[in-house]
């Protein structure tokens, strides 16, 4: 079993930056990989960054409208991870959730854990 609880939502204008956090417990960390989905209200669930387990050097993933704006990073002695969002766009809102799983994938379905998420709301 892992737990996993986000931080560091809220509410930011366009062009600004937010970092979340998730911090990890009931398993090694560094053992898991790691993600970051969100969804927006009437919208599907979807991936938005990833990091590997740190034998494969922390490989990161990115979707295509986040990436050079969004950076994940994990710090194993804090058991936490990080979604790093600058330049803000309206359309970045949503609640965000942290998941944890064997595999980075962008398939929500295949990550076993979810935190319960936190709120990002980007004004324009």
């Amino acid at each position: 079993q892992v737990q996993l609880v986000e931080s560091g939502g809220g509410l930011v204008q366009a062009g600004g930056s937010l970092r979340l956090s998730c911090a990890a417990s009931g398993r090694a960390f560094s053992s898991i990989a790691m993600g970051w989905f969100r969804q927006a209200p009437g919208k599907e669930r979807e991936f938005v960054a990833g990091i590997g387990i740190s034998r494969n050097a922390g490989s990161t993933y990115y979707r295509d409208s986040v990436r050079g704006r969004f950076t994940i990073f994990r710090d194993n002695a804090k058991n936490t991870v990080y979604l790093q969002m600058n330049s803000l766009k309206p359309e970045d809102t949503a609640i965000y959730y942290c998941a944890a799983g064997r595999l980075v994938t962008t398939a929500p379905d295949g990550m076993d854990y979810w935190g319960k998420g936190t709120l990002v709301t980007v004004s324009s």
